[in-house]
């Protein structure tokens, strides 16, 4: 691997990916231990960590069901510093951390840290929720996986995606950047869905 063959927006997407996967892997452990972080934060992270590899990154990564696998997809250097078979791990990882309970933390602080949002459903809580989390997806597509997801690449269906490639418009383009729609109803569909579990989940178990 020669990191002098890399360009600049390569070594930061390698940065981040691997960065935004691993931090979460130590700190959110390490934080649970501590007694620092609510005591579900462990349960939320190893659920959807499983969520996220199962309901879209292993089929996007692999191009399982009428989808480019993502070696395909990307420069064939990245390939060496970004394996296959590791990849769709660190973006699970990252989705199931750094987005999930990353969003969420920050979604409270601009609710005011008002906890009470996360024992009932609150609709307000749950649009800055799905704000931060399809924010945060924008700016991977624009700024880090731009090319592995341009036009001409298809993407695998998935059960978080279940339009697949058949249904799958363009929302909007920046510059020589577009946006479509595929890549973006996981994160539409996983938002409910986290946050209908985490009040679930903390109701059922008085914490």
């Amino acid at each position: 691997m020669d990191f002098s063959l890399l360009s600049f927006e390569q070594i930061r997407l390698i940065c981040v990916v691997y960065i935004s996967a691993i931090t979460p892997m130590f700190l959110i452990p390490y934080l649970y231990v501590k007694k620092t972080i609510p005591n579900w934060s462990l349960h939320i992270y190893i659920l959807f960590f499983l969520i996220c590899a199962f309901g879209w990154e292993l089929w996007f990564n692999y191009g399982l069901l009428n989808g480019d696998n993502v070696n395909i997809r990307r420069a064939d250097i990245l390939n060496s510093f970004l394996p296959i078979h590791f990849n769709w791990l660190l973006n699970s990882l990252a989705d199931s951390g750094t987005i999930c309970l990353g969003g969420l933390y920050l979604a409270l602080k601009i609710s005011n840290n008002d906890t009470k949002v996360l024992y009932k459903w609150n609709w307000n809580f749950f649009f800055v929720l799905l704000a931060v989390f399809i924010a945060q997806n924008l700016f991977v597509e624009m700024y880090l996986y731009h090319d592995q997801l341009s036009i001409g690449k298809s993407l695998s269906w998935a059960p978080f995606s279940p339009f697949g490639s058949d249904l799958n418009p363009i929302l909007f383009r920046l510059n020589d950047r577009s946006i479509s729609l595929q890549s973006q109803i996981p994160w539409i569909i996983m938002t409910p869905l986290f946050y209908k579990y985490l009040i679930y989940y903390l109701n059922k178990n008085n914490v």
